[in-house]
């Protein structure tokens, strides 16, 4: 018996170095990242302490209020699953907390993967430390890849932990508010393994149109907050399908690319088109002219356009499944993904 076990657990402990061993990367950066998500979630305290607390304006406190009927919303109307996540806040105290890495190739629309035992494959790797996503990202530039860094206000642990509200989300108008929280409640619900793209189309597209549905519902369809929030919606889309255009495009243009054409005249021709790009932003019409300036502090690369068909690409396919076979009926709709699609977990 004794020996049985003894073998037993040699070989778990062996087996557990072989996995160390294996993924001594992904298990460096899970720790890191889990650190930061513990750091967060423990420091998070009960909403009603801040509604309490006097440094907090009427209007912060005003969203607080509104998350807890988003969230309540989002289980009675929507069909997503009921959770504890924005019962508490954590207050960031104007300071940016998580930062994302992209990459893709220079020359296709194909963006860099990493992968992780459990959660599978994600086009976008997530730092709490500035510093860390930085070198990562000068590390993939000095590979050859297109790499940017950006700011996070919001992310989901997926229905593992109980995500809280981050100070910063209050800044947000309430509309924009309701489709972040939405958003990410979507997620907290469903989330396919490995379908990064199909998962942020969903959370976008579930955020927009239960936005749409929260804010008649709670201030009326003639209301202000309505009313502001289509109008950001139709400058959005306006916005949104431009660049996805732009990005067939510039896929067009990788396309054609031969083996015979040199780095030089590949970079003059992709740097051509994207500059085509934005400047043709300047044609279009929006309510708000902020969009017309979008480009003016940088220039983008593949990662931006590959940011657009991960979340924006697949809006039309979804409108169409949800107006056409379920009628727009979030219950039903809501269940057909559940049971087509396991869980992660």
């Amino acid at each position: 018996m004794i020996t049985w076990l003894k073998r037993f657990f040699l070989t778990l402990l062996l087996s557990v170095f072989c996995f160390l061993g294996y993924y001594h990367e992904e298990t460096i950066y899970g720790i890191r990242q889990g650190l930061g998500q513990i750091d967060i979630i423990t420091n998070a305290q009960p909403i009603e302490v801040f509604l309490k607390d006097t440094s907090f304006t009427d209007q912060q406190k005003e969203k607080i209020r509104l998350i807890q009927e988003i969230r309540q919303f989002t289980v009675d109307s929507l069909g997503l699953n009921p959770s504890e996540s924005y019962t508490k806040l954590y207050d960031q105290k104007g300071k940016p907390i998580l930062w994302t890495i992209t990459a893709c190739k220079p020359f296709e629309l194909k963006a860099k993967k990493w992968s992780f035992p459990i959660f599978g494959a994600f086009s976008y790797k997530g730092f709490f430390d500035e510093n860390l996503a930085t070198q990562a990202k000068e590390q993939l530039t000095n590979e050859g890849w297109d790499a940017e860094v950006g700011r996070v206000s919001a992310w989901s642990t997926l229905g593992i932990l109980n995500d809280p509200i981050l100070s910063g989300m209050l800044e947000r108008s309430e509309g924009s508010l309701t489709q972040l929280i939405i958003h990410e409640l979507t997620h907290g619900t469903l989330y396919v393994k490995s379908s990064v793209s199909y998962n942020e189309n969903l959370a976008d597209f579930v955020g927009d149109e239960g936005a749409k549905k929260f804010l008649v519902h709670k201030f009326g369809q003639h209301s202000l907050e309505y009313v502001k929030y289509m109008a950001r919606k139709k400058d959005r889309k306006t916005f949104s399908e431009y660049i996805l255009q732009g990005t067939k495009e510039l896929d067009m243009l990788y396309n054609s690319f031969t083996d015979e054409m040199s780095v030089e005249e590949k970079n003059r021709l992709k740097d051509q088109k994207i500059k085509e790009i934005t400047e043709g932003i300047q044609d279009l019409s929006f309510a708000n002219s902020g969009y017309c300036r979008y480009f003016e502090d940088f220039t983008p690369n593949n990662t931006f356009f590959m940011s657009y068909k991960r979340y924006r690409g697949q809006q039309n396919d979804f409108k169409e499944e949800f107006e056409n076979d379920f009628n727009s009926d979030f219950h039903a709709y809501m269940d057909y993904l559940k049971e087509t699609y396991k869980p992660l977990f």
